[in-house]
C-alpha cells in the first residue's frame, strides 16, 4: 500500500473532522462502557485510514464510517462472547440505525439545548455540569453545594422542564 499523498491526507482530515461528532455519537451509542467505546472509536479511525484509498471522494463518508465502526463494535462484541451481552447481532443493527438517525437530528437540538444551557444562571450551570458532565450522584453534588437532596433533586427537575420548553423552542425557530 502507497502513502497517501498530502492532498489525499488533507481530504481524509476534513472529512473526518466534519463527521467526527456523529461517528463518536455512533459509536457510544452502540458500547455500554466509554472506555471500550473509546478504544473502539480509535481503532476504527486508524483502519479509516488506513483504507482511505478505498473511499471514493464524493460518497457518503459518514456512512462508510459507520459501516467500519459497526464492524468493529461486531469484533468487540466477539471477544467479551464470554461476558454477558444481551443484544442479538440483529438488534445491534437496528440499534445501530436508530443511533444514526438521531444523531443526524440531534446536532441541531445539541446545539439548541448547548444555547439555552448558556442562557441559564452561573448556579445552574454549575449544577447541569455536576450532574451530566462529571456524572456525580445527586447526595454528592448536594454536599458540594451545600444543599440538602431534596433541593438539587427540584432544582435538576425544574432546570430540565426549562431545558425541554427553551430546545423546543428553539427547534421552532429553525424550522
Amino acid at each position: 500500500m502507497s502513502e497517501p499523498t498530502p492532498d489525499r491526507t488533507r481530504q481524509f482530515l476534513e472529512l473526518l473532522n466534519a463527521h467526527d461528532r456523529a461517528l463518536t455519537l455512533y459509536v457510544y451509542g452502540l458500547v455500554p462502557r466509554d472506555v471500550e467505546a473509546e478504544d473502539i472509536l480509535q481503532q476504527t479511525k486508524m483502519l479509516l485510514w488506513k483504507h482511505f484509498d478505498d473511499f471514493t471522494i464524493g460518497t457518503h463518508f459518514l456512512a462508510w464510517a459507520r459501516k467500519t465502526a459497526f464492524h468493529q463494535v461486531l469484533t468487540y462484541r466477539r471477544k467479551k462472547k464470554r461476558e454477558h451481552l444481551p443484544l442479538e447481532e440483529q438488534t445491534l443493527e437496528a440499534l445501530g440505525a436508530a443511533v444514526s438517525e438521531l444523531a443526524e437530528q440531534g446536532s441541531a437540538r445539541h446545539e439548541a439545548l448547548r444555547t439555552c444551557v448558556a442562557k441559564l444562571p452561573a448556579e445552574h450551570r454549575q449544577l447541569i455540569q455536576l450532574r451530566y458532565f462529571q456524572e456525580l450522584e445527586i447526595p454528592e453534588i448536594a454536599q458540594r453545594i451545600e444543599r440538602t437532596e431534596a433541593a438539587v433533586y427540584r432544582a435538576l427537575s425544574r432546570m430540565r422542564v426549562s431545558l425541554m420548553e427553551c430546545v423546543q423552542k428553539q427547534s421552532e425557530n429553525l424550522a
